[in-house]
């Protein structure tokens, strides 16, 4: 039924070695890099002077000056005494001051006194909001000057 088949003339499988790593290149390191944690000002903590940064950051204590990150949430128990510049802005506490941002949310606990300019503005109720809501202008794109009369070349019909 089975028997011993004859040893073959088969070479041996070759092993070859593991490709070294490299060095990955910078999308693929971007890619697998861990999402970044926003920064947390606690409710305990008083700052005198501006913060600034280029990621998130959350306040929940109070800072008197001024705020300039990517992203910025105002918790209930937050206060920011001076001007904010981000680039999405989320308030449940206190900002005194201007609000300058692509998107603003006032969520219902808010209390802003200040102008707010942006791009998009969304107010819940109960939200408190006492100043100018002021949009974002685009510049208009530029007009195209009208050709001079000299450069303008008239053609004239062929005489027939």
């Amino acid at each position: 039924m089975f028997s011993k088949q004859a040893k073959s003339s088969k070479t041996p499988a070759r092993i070859e070695p593991l490709p070294t790593p490299m060095a990955m290149p910078p999308v693929e390191t971007a890619r697998r890099a861990p999402p970044k944690v926003a920064s947390l000002l606690s409710a305990d903590l008083t700052i005198e002077g501006g913060v600034t940064g280029e990621g998130e950051l959350q306040i929940d204590g109070v800072v008197k000056g001024d705020v300039r990150v990517g992203r910025l949430t105002v918790g209930e128990t937050g206060h920011i005494e001076g001007s904010v510049y981000a680039e999405a802005v989320e308030v449940r506490g206190r900002v005194v001051g201007s609000i300058t941002s692509k998107q603003v949310r006032l969520h219902g606990t808010s209390y802003v006194d200040g102008d707010i300019t942006h791009e998009q503005l969304a107010m819940e109720t109960g939200a408190f909001f006492q100043g100018r809501s002021l949009k974002f202008q685009r510049p208009a794109p530029a007009a195209q000057p009208a050709p001079h009369p000299e450069t303008l070349a008239i053609a004239k019909p062929a005489a027939g």
